[in-house]
C-alpha cells in the first residue's frame, strides 16, 4: 500500500510539472511568433496537439507506474516461492500473468475513453471559440466590359467554420453544368471567390450576387456587369477605337471554319484564313476546345502564317475530339469561329474488336493506390463489351505491366499494390468476344505520394515573410502502439469490387503506420484478415473476389513497429456484387434539317436528376443495316449538328448515355430525314440595274439571293426612293415573281435608289442594300442598253458556260451581236474574250486557269456600235467542286436511248431544266423526261439525226450551280443504237461453246453453257435434222437456272456421228449453237470412249491408282512404289523382274502401297520391273522399265545425290604417303571424278595412285615430297552438273602430314620385322599317359629372334625327357613318355629387337582307358588328341 501511494504522488508531481511545462511553452510561443493580426488565443491546431499531448502523457506515465508495480510484487512473490518446490508454482506464475494482462488491457481501455473524451470536449470548446459568421472583407465591384471580352468578379471573405457559396445571376442560381462548356467557372480559394464569365455577350448583362452561409450567420454581396456593344463614333465614346479602326481595315475570316475528320495515331491540322493580313492588335489568337485553352506543346503546334492560322496535332487520339475555337482580337472585343473535330476509331488489328476507352484519369492518390476511371468507346465493334484490362508503366521504363487479370466490368477500377513517390502512367484496352481494341491514350503522369501530409504541418509566419513548419509527428513521439482507425467505410461498391476508406488514428505517432483490414460475413463472429502479406500504406484499399450477393462489416487495425493497434468499430454492412446498372437513354430524339451535308439533333436531357457523361451519336442510311459512329467522345450538350452526311439521302437516328457502368441502350429511332437545307428565310437580293428608262418610268433588274433558304424564291418586294424625299415607298403590294420590273409614276428628273426582298415559304428575307443613284431621264441613245442576269454553270477546271438575257433597251436597231470581258478578281483590267461577236446569249469560256477567280461581263452590239457593259458577273472559281456528276448517256432495259443526271442535292421545290443546243428545252413530240429522287431521265422517244446537238441540263433553287451538259454525236447515236437493238432483240449470250468430255465409264458428255436462262426458257436439241428426246441412252439435261444444255451418250458408237444443233429461246432472246462431229474428231473422242470404258471395266476389281515409280533416298538407296486400290483380304501383290518373279518387296493390304527396296544399284539392277495385283475379280499390273536412258537418269539422280552427300576433303597420312579421300554415302563407276593439282589434271602414275570403294573417293600421294604440296581439288560429274571440293596441302598441314607418314612407316617396318609365332600350336592338347608328346610351331623374325618355353610360367630345362629341335623357322618339342605331372600351360616365347610375341598351349594327360568328355575328338600320331573348345 505504502508503494502504491509513493507512485500516485510521483505521478502527481509529473503531471503539473507537464502541465506547467506546456503553459510556458504555449506562453512562449505566443509572444515569438505573434503578429498584428493574431488575436490573444491560441489557435484550433496549437490547443488540439497540447491537449493530445497532455493525455497521451498521462496515459503512458500511469501505464508505466501500474507495470513497474506489478513486475515488483511478481519478483517479491517469486523470491518468496523459492523454498517450494511443488507443481503448484507453475500455474501460480501462469494466473499471475494472464491477470496481470488483464488488468493492463482494461486500463489500456479505460484511459484511451478518458482521451477522447477529453479532446472531444476540447475540440467542442475550441470550436465554439473559433466559430464567426461569414463577412466581407473585399466585396463585388461593378464591371463594364465589351462584348465577347471576359469578366471575373472577385471578393474575399472571412468566416469560420468554411462557408457554403453560390453564386446568382438576377436571383436565378449559377450551375456551370447547365450553361455552355467553359462559360462560367466558379473557383474558392483561401476565402477567395471568383466568377469568370468568358465570352460575354448582351445577354451577361445582369446583376450578379453571391451567397455565404455557415451556421454562424450568411452574407451577400451584390455587383452589375454592364456589357457594351460598339457601334462606332456615332456612340460618342471610345473615340479612341474608332480612330485606330480608321487606319486599316481589321481583318476577318475568309471563309467559315468546316467540320474535320481524322483517325486515331494520324495526323490533322485544322486551318482558319483571314481575308487580309492580321493587324498588330489582332495577332494575339487563341485555340480553344471545349472552352479549355490550348498552348503549344510536344503533340500540338499553333502557328500563324500567310493569312492562315492553323493548330496541327501529331498524333491525335480520341481525346482530341471535339469543339474547336479560335478567337481573334478585335477593336470592340473578339472575333471566333467554332467547328467541330472527329477522330475516328484506328483500324482494329482484329476484325470486330471494340474501339479504345478514352480519358484515362487517376483519382485519390495515395501513398500506394489511386482509383482509374476512364470512358467507354462508342464503338463496341458489333458485339457487347466484356470488360476492360488496365496497364501501368513506371516512370523510366517501357514496359506495360498489366494491372488486373480479368477483366473489369465498368469504367472505374482501384489500382494497388503501388510504390510510394514513383511516377506512373496508365493505359486501357477493352475487349469483346472477337478481340481486344488498341490501347487508349497513355494518361497523364500521376505520383503516388501521402495527401495527409499537408494536413499534419502548422505553418507559423513571423518576421516579414519568415515561417516555421511544426510537424504533427515530431508532437506525437511518445505514441508508441498506435490507436485503431476512425470512420470505416465502403467508398464504392461495384460488381468487381468494393473500396473501403478510413480515417488515420488521431494522434497519429511518430512511426508510419501500415494497416491491416479484416473482413467477417455478416451473421457470424469471425473475422479474417484479407491482407496479411501485404500491409496497406494508406487510409484505402479494394477487395476483389467476395461472394455475390453476401453481406460483410469490415474492420481496421493500424500497426508500426512497436506493435498492433485494437480493431476499429466494423463498418455498416456491405452488400458484394451489386452490378452498377447503366443509365436510361435520352427520350425525345428529333432530327432537323441543317445545310446541304448535316442535320441537328435534340434530345431530352435524362430526368431524376440523372447525369450522365455524355452523349454518344449514331446514324444509319436507309437501306442499310449498319449504324455508324457520330462522334467517339461524349458530348455533354443535348443538341448536336451531325456533319459529313451523303447530301439527297435520308437517315435515321438514336442517342446512347454514357456513364461509369458503360453505354445505355440506344434511344428509340428518330423519324427518317432526306439531308437537305433547313428552310429559311432567303438572304437579300443584290446587284441592282437600270435596263431600260422612259420619261416617268424605270426598268429595274437585280439578282437573286445567294441563299434561297432551301426551297423556291416566290417572289419579290420592290421599294423605291426619291432622293428629294425622306420615306421608301412599297412598289408592289403582291410579290413579283420575276427579277424585272418596271416602276412607273416617276418623276423625270429625279434621282432614286431602289431596294428589294425576296420572299419564300419560311417568309419575308433581308431587305437588301440600297442601289445605286438612277436618274429618271428617257434613254434615246443609238446603242443597245446593257444586258442583264450574267451568270455562269457548268463551272469545271478550266471552262465554263455563261449565259445572259438580251438587253430590253435596243437602241437604233435590233442587237446583232455580243462581245464577252473577263477579268480577274481583284484587277481592274478587263480582257475581251471573242474578237469576233457573236449572235448567241451564251458562250463556253475555256483555257480557264484551275483555281483562279473570274469576273464576266457582255456588251450587246447593233448597227449603231457597242453598248453600255454589263453588270458584272459574281466572282466564280474555276475549279470542279467536288461530287460534280456528268451527264449520263445510256440504253435501259426496255432498249430506250436516254440521258440522266444525278444531282448531288435537290430541295423539295427544285426542278431539273432540260435544254437542247442552249435555246431551249427539247421538242415534246421527241423527249419524254422522268424523275425520282434526285435523278432525272431524258428519254429519247424516236432517236434520228433530229436529235443530235448539245443537250444541258440545271437544278433551280439550290445555292450552288448545279449543272452539266453532254454532246451526243452521230458516233454515240450509232452506238446507242447498236445497243437498243441488241436490248430489243436480244441473243442469248454464249459462255462456253459445244465441249466434249469423256466420262469415267466411257460415256461422251456433249454440253455448252449459255447466261442464265429464266424458267420459260426452251430447247430444242438437232442430230443430223432430227430433234432428240431424252432417252436412258441418249440422255438430255437442261439446267436453265445454270444456262447449261449437255447431252450425255452411253455407248458413244458409229450411230452417233454427225452434226448436232441447240436451239435456244428465252422470251424475246434466242441462238442456236452447232457442233459438227465427224472424221478424225469423230475418231478421236470415240477411240477415248472405248479406252475409258475398258478402264473402267477393269477397276472394277483390284487396280492401280498410282504407277510403278522410282526414287533415289538421301541415303541413295532406290526406292520404287506404286499404290493399288480396290483390294480385298485374298488379293496378291508380286514384283517381276525382267519377267521373272523377284523376292523382297513389301506390300501393305491396308494402304495398298507395294515398296522395293535397292541398297546399292549397280549394273545387274538394270532392266523391266512389274507389279502385279489380282484375286478371283481380276488382275492389275504397273511396269517400269529401266533400261537404257531411263537406267541413266535413275544413275544421274543416284550420281547427284552421292555427290551432294560428299564430305570436305581430308588428308590421311599411310605408311606409303599421303591420302586425300572424302566420304560419300554411295560411289559408281557412273559417277565421273577428277583430280587436280594446282588447277591441273592429275594421272594416275607410280607415285600418284587414284582410285575409290563404295563408300570413298581418294587420291594416294606415295613418297610425298616439297613438290607434292599444294592446293587439290576433286571434281564430281554426275551427268548433269558438277561439284567441286578442295584442300590445300602445304605449309602446316604438310609438314605434320609428312611427319606422321614418315613414323606410320617406321611402325610398319618393325610390325613386319618383330619376332612373332606365326602357326603351329593348338590351343588344348590331350595325350594318354606314356605317349610322346611332339608340339610344333613357326617363328619369324628378322634379326632372327630368341626362343624360350615355359612351363606353367616357369622356364624348361630341356634334358631328359624334355628336347628342342629348330629348324629354320619351325621349332618342335617333345616331351617323351608324358605323366600326370606334366600337365599344365606351355608357352613359347620369341623375341628379337623389334618386339616379342608368345604363343600358348594347354597340355592335359589322361589315363588309359579314360576318354575326355564334352570334346570333339580327332586321333592324330602317337596316340594325340588335339581339341579345340566349342
Amino acid at each position: 500500500m505504502g508503494t502504491r501511494t509513493f507512485f500516485h504522488h510521483r505521478e502527481e508531481e509529473h503531471k503539473e510539472e507537464r502541465q506547467q511545462s506546456l503553459q510556458m511553452t504555449s506562453t512562449t510561443r505566443k509572444k515569438k511568433f505573434k503578429t498584428s493580426e493574431e488575436e490573444e488565443t491560441f489557435s484550433l491546431s496549437e490547443l488540439s496537439i497540447a491537449a493530445a499531448l497532455a493525455l497521451t502523457s498521462e496515459i503512458s506515465q500511469d501505464y508505466k507506474t501500474r507495470r513497474e508495480a506489478a513486475i515488483l510484487e511478481l519478483e517479491q512473490r517469486g523470491q518468496k516461492r523459492v523454498w517450494f518446490g511443488n507443481d503448484m508454482e507453475k500455474l501460480e506464475k501462469e494466473v499471475i500473468r494472464n491477470c496481470r494482462l488483464l488488468r493492463v488491457r482494461a486500463d489500456r481501455k479505460a484511459l484511451r475513453r478518458k482521451a477522447l473524451e477529453k479532446a472531444r470536449v476540447e475540440k467542442e470548446y475550441i470550436e465554439l471559440r473559433s466559430g464567426r459568421p461569414p463577412m466581407f472583407w473585399i466585396p463585388l465591384r461593378v464591371h463594364a466590359v465589351w462584348e465577347r471580352m471576359e469578366v471575373k468578379l472577385a471578393c474575399t471573405v472571412l468566416a469560420s467554420p468554411p462557408p457554403q457559396v453560390t453564386w446568382y445571376k438576377n436571383g436565378v442560381r449559377i450551375d456551370p453544368r447547365l450553361a455552355p462548356a467553359g462559360k462560367y467557372q466558379i473557383k474558392n480559394k483561401f476565402g477567395m471567390l471568383t466568377l469568370h464569365i468568358s465570352r460575354c455577350s448582351m445577354e451577361d448583362s445582369a446583376e450578379y450576387s453571391v451567397e455565404v452561409k455557415n451556421q454562424y450567420g450568411e452574407a451577400y454581396s451584390f455587383a452589375t456587369v454592364l456589357v457594351r456593344k460598339y457601334y462606332g463614333k456615332e456612340s460618342g465614346f471610345d473615340s479612341e477605337i474608332y480612330r485606330r479602326s480608321l487606319m486599316a481595315r481589321e481583318a476577318d475570316f475568309a471563309f467559315p471554319l468546316k467540320p474535320l475528320f481524322s483517325r486515331e495515331k494520324e495526323p490533322f491540322t485544322l486551318s482558319c484564313y483571314f481575308s487580309s493580313d492580321l493587324l498588330e492588335h489582332q495577332r494575339d489568337i487563341t485555340w480553344f476546345r471545349d472552352g479549355e485553352l490550348l498552348q503549344n506543346s510536344e503533340c500540338r503546334e499553333l502557328k500563324y502564317q500567310d493569312r492562315e492560322a492553323s493548330l496541327t496535332v501529331s498524333c491525335a487520339y480520341k481525346e482530341d475530339e471535339g469543339f474547336y475555337t479560335i478567337r481573334v482580337p478585335s477593336l470592340d472585343g473578339y472575333k471566333e469561329q467554332t467547328t467541330y473535330v472527329f477522330v475516328r476509331d484506328a483500324a482494329a488489328e482484329t476484325a470486330g474488336a471494340p474501339g479504345s476507352p478514352l480519358n484515362v484519369k487517376c483519382h485519390d492518390v495515395n501513398k500506394d493506390c489511386l482509383i482509374l476511371s476512364w470512358v467507354a468507346p462508342s464503338d463496341n465493334g458489333g458485339s457487347p463489351i466484356l470488360g476492360y484490362y488496365i496497364e501501368r508503366c513506371a516512370a523510366g521504363s517501357e514496359d506495360w505491366v498489366p494491372c488486373n487479370d480479368k477483366p473489369v466490368k465498368t469504367c472505374k477500377y482501384p489500382v494497388l499494390g503501388l510504390a510510394e513517390g514513383q511516377t506512373y502512367q496508365f493505359r486501357v484496352k477493352a475487349v469483346n468476344k472477337k478481340g481486344i481494341s488498341h490501347p487508349s491514350k497513355i494518361s497523364d503522369p500521376v505520383t503516388t505520394y501521402d495527401p495527409s501530409k499537408d494536413k499534419r504541418v502548422t505553418v507559423v509566419p513571423y518576421d516579414e515573410g519568415r515561417t516555421i513548419e511544426i510537424f504533427k509527428d515530431d508532437l506525437e513521439g511518445h505514441i508508441k502502439i498506435p490507436l485503431p482507425p476512425t470512420n470505416v467505410h465502403a467508398s464504392e461498391v461495384r460488381e468487381d469490387y468494393v473500396a473501403l476508406a478510413w480515417d488515420e488514428p488521431d494522434p497519429r505517432g511518430r512511426e508510419p503506420l501500415n494497416y491491416y483490414v479484416e473482413k467477417s460475413i455478416v451473421g457470424s463472429n469471425s473475422w479474417q484478415m484479407v491482407n496479411l502479406d501485404m500491409p496497406v500504406n494508406s487510409p484505402r484499399f479494394a477487395l476483389f473476389d467476395l461472394v455475390k450477393g453476401k453481406s460483410y462489416c469490415f474492420r481496421v487495425r493500424s500497426v508500426n513497429k512497436y506493435g498492433i493497434s485494437e480493431p476499429s468499430l466494423p463498418s455498416k454492412p456491405v452488400t458484394a456484387g451489386a452490378k452498377l446498372a447503366t443509365l436510361p437513354p435520352p427520350s425525345q430524339v428529333l432530327a432537323f434539317r441543317d445545310t446541304k451535308t448535316s442535320v441537328v439533333l435534340q434530345w431530352d436531357k435524362l430526368k431524376d436528376g440523372l447525369e450522365p457523361l455524355g452523349y454518344y451519336i449514331y446514324c444509319r442510311e436507309i437501306g442499310t443495316e449498319e449504324w455508324q459512329t457520330v462522334n467517339n467522345k461524349p458530348v455533354t450538350c443535348n443538341e448536336f449538328t451531325v456533319p459529313g452526311l451523303q447530301p439527297g439521302k435520308e437517315y435515321v437516328f438514336c442517342v446512347k448515355s454514357v456513364s461509369e457502368a458503360g453505354l445505355s441502350e440506344s434511344s428509340p429511332e428518330t423519324d427518317p430525314i432526306i439531308v437537305r437545307p433547313a428552310i429559311a428565310c432567303p438572304s437579300a437580293p443584290h446587284g441592282f440595274v437600270l435596263l431600260n428608262c422612259g420619261k416617268t418610268d424605270m426598268t429595274i433588274g437585280w439578282k437573286p439571293p445567294k441563299r434561297k433558304g432551301g426551297t423556291k424564291i416566290l417572289g419579290y418586294f420592290l421599294d423605291q426612293h426619291d432622293t428629294s424625299e425622306i420615306d421608301w415607298h412599297e412598289v408592289n403590294i403582291h410579290p413579283i415573281p420575276q427579277r424585272v420590273y418596271m416602276v412607273s409614276n416617276l418623276e423625270e428628273g429625279h434621282l432614286y435608289e431602289f431596294r428589294a426582298c425576296a420572299m419564300n415559304m419560311a417568309g419575308v428575307g433581308e431587305v437588301s442594300e440600297p442601289s445605286d443613284l438612277f436618274r429618271c431621264e428617257e434613254w434615246t441613245m443609238p446603242e443597245p442598253g446593257p444586258p442583264y442576269d450574267v451568270k455562269c454553270t457548268e463551272v469545271r477546271d478550266s471552262s465554263l458556260k455563261l449565259h445572259w438575257e438580251a438587253p430590253l433597251y435596243t437602241g437604233a436597231g435590233p442587237v446583232t451581236g455580243y462581245y464577252v470581258d473577263m477579268c480577274e478578281e481583284g484587277s481592274d483590267e478587263w480582257n475581251q474574250i471573242n474578237k469576233q461577236s457573236i449572235a448567241t446569249t451564251h458562250m463556253k469560256v475555256s483555257d480557264l486557269e484551275t483555281g483562279k477567280c473570274y469576273i464576266f461581263r457582255v456588251r450587246a452590239l447593233n448597227k449603231a456600235g457597242i453598248g453600255p457593259p454589263s453588270l458584272p458577273s459574281d466572282p466564280v472559281v474555276a475549279k470542279t467542286k467536288p461530287g460534280t456528276n456528268e451527264i449520263e448517256l445510256g440504253v435501259d432495259e426496255e432498249g430506250f436511248i436516254y440521258m440522266a443526271f444525278e444531282a448531288p442535292e435537290k430541295n423539295d421545290d427544285s426542278e431539273f431544266i432540260w435544254s437542247k443546243d442552249y435555246e431551249g428545252p427539247p421538242d415534246a413530240d421527241r423527249v419524254q423526261t422522268e424523275e425520282k429522287g434526285n435523278k432525272s431521265k431524258l428519254i429519247l422517244k424516236d432517236p434520228s439525226e433530229k436529235d443530235l446537238g448539245i443537250y444541258s441540263v440545271e437544278v433551280t433553287d439550290v445555292d450552288d450551280d448545279i449543272s452539266a451538259s453532254c454532246t451526243l454525236t452521230k458516233e454515240d447515236l450509232d452506238k446507242l443504237l447498236k445497243r437498243s437493238h441488241e436490248i430489243r432483240n436480244p441473243l442469248i449470250k454464249l459462255i462456253s461453246g459445244w465441249n466434249i468430255d469423256v466420262l469415267e465409264k466411257g460415256e461422251v458428255r456433249l454440253w455448252l453453257e449459255v447466261e442464265k436462262l429464266s424458267p420459260n426458257a426452251e430447247l430444242h436439241l438437232i442430230f443430223n435434222d432430227k430433234e432428240l428426246t431424252s432417252t436412258p441412252t441418249h440422255k438430255i439435261n437442261f439446267v436453265k437456272g445454270k444456262g447449261l444444255v449437255e447431252l450425255i451418250i452411253q455407248n458413244f458408237c458409229a450411230d452417233d456421228k454427225g452434226v448436232y444443233t441447240a436451239q435456244l429461246q428465252d422470251g424475246k432472246a434466242k441462238n442456236q449453237f452447232t457442233l459438227v462431229l465427224v472424221d478424225e474428231c469423230f475418231a478421236k473422242v470415240a477411240e477415248e470412249a472405248d479406252a475409258k470404258r475398258r478402264e473402267w471395266k477393269k477397276k472394277q476389281g483390284p487396280h492401280f491408282i498410282e504407277n510403278l515409280k522410282w526414287k533415289v533416298t538421301e541415303n541413295c538407296e532406290v526406292l520404287l512404289t506404286c499404290k493399288a486400290t480396290n483390294l480385298k483380304k485374298d488379293t496378291s501383290f508380286q514384283w517381276f523382274f525382267n519377267k521373272k518373279a523377284r523376292a523382297g518387296g513389301v506390300f501393305d493390304p491396308q494402304t495398298g502401297i507395294g515398296t522395293l527396296h535397292i541398297e546399292k544399284v549397280t549394273k545387274a539392277d538394270e532392266g523391266q520391273y512389274k507389279a502385279l495385283v489380282s484375286d478371283d475379280r481380276g488382275e492389275d499390273y504397273t511396269q517400269l522399265d529401266l533400261t537404257k536412258a531411263a537406267f541413266e537418269d535413275l544413275l544421274k539422280e543416284l550420281c547427284r545425290i552421292s555427290a551432294l552427300s560428299a564430305t570436305p576433303l581430308k588428308i590421311q597420312p599411310t605408311e606409303e604417303g599421303i591420302k586425300i579421300y572424302t566420304d560419300v554415302k554411295y560411289y559408281t563407276d557412273y559417277m565421273k571424278t577428277t583430280w587436280y593439282h594446282k588447277e591441273k589434271q592429275l594421272e594416275s602414275r607410280d607415285r600418284l595412285k587414284a582410285g575409290s570403294t563404295m563408300n570413298q573417293i581418294w587420291l594416294h600421294i606415295l613418297n610425298p615430297t616439297d613438290a607434292d604440296k599444294g592446293k587439290y581439288t576433286l571434281e564430281l560429274f554426275d551427268g548433269n552438273n558438277s561439284r567441286k571440293l578442295s584442300t590445300d596441302l602445304s605449309g602446316q598441314a604438310f609438314e605434320d602430314a609428312l611427319a606422321e607418314h614418315r613414323r606410320l612407316k617406321e611402325a610398319a617396318i618393325a610390325e613386319k620385322c618383330r619376332a612373332r609365332v606365326v602357326q603351329g600350336l593348338p590351343d588344348v592338347a590331350t595325350i594318354m599317359e606314356d605317349k610322346t608328346l611332339c608340339l610344333t610351331c613357326c617363328v619369324s623374325g628378322d634379326p632372327y629372334p630368341e626362343i624360350t618355353w615355359f612351363k606353367n610360367e616357369k622356364v624348361i630345362v630341356f634334358k631328359d625327357r624334355y628336347k628342342m629341335d629348330v629348324k629354320g623357322t619351325v621349332v618342335t618339342i617333345t616331351i617323351e613318355k608324358v605323366c600326370n605331372e606334366d600337365t599344365g600351360k606351355y608357352s613359347i616365347y620369341v623375341k628379337n629387337k623389334y618386339g616379342s610375341e608368345t604363343g600358348q598351349v594347354t597340355i592335359s594327360v589322361y589315363k588309359h582307358g579314360d576318354i575326355p568328355i564334352g570334346m570333339e575328338e580327332k586321333e592324330v600320331s602317337h596316340g594325340i588328341i588335339m581339341k579345340k573348345p566349342k
